[in-house]
């Protein structure tokens, strides 16, 4: 696997992360299509630390960005 800007821990994290959680899956998303942290962080209004804790299933997006994340995710044909 070509990791490019995501480092091996943060993959290896995410894949062990609770997929039920939409900011797991958008760190799948993310790292899927290479899209760094840092733009997932201007899209979504946050820190790119909250943006890692996400991705490891370590926290989970409030309610409603929540939804803003499902959305996106959705728009982007990626399984939710």
């Amino acid at each position: 696997m070509k990791l490019q800007g995501y480092s091996y821990r943060l993959v290896k994290a995410n894949q062990e992360a609770d997929s039920e959680n939409v900011g797991v899956q958008l760190g799948r998303y993310c790292i899927a299509k290479n899209i760094p942290v840092h733009k997932a962080a201007e899209v979504f209004k946050v820190s790119r630390m909250t943006i890692y804790t996400w991705f490891t299933g370590q926290s989970a997006p409030h309610k409603k960005r929540a939804e803003k994340i499902k959305e996106a995710l959705i728009k982007a044909k990626f399984s939710v």
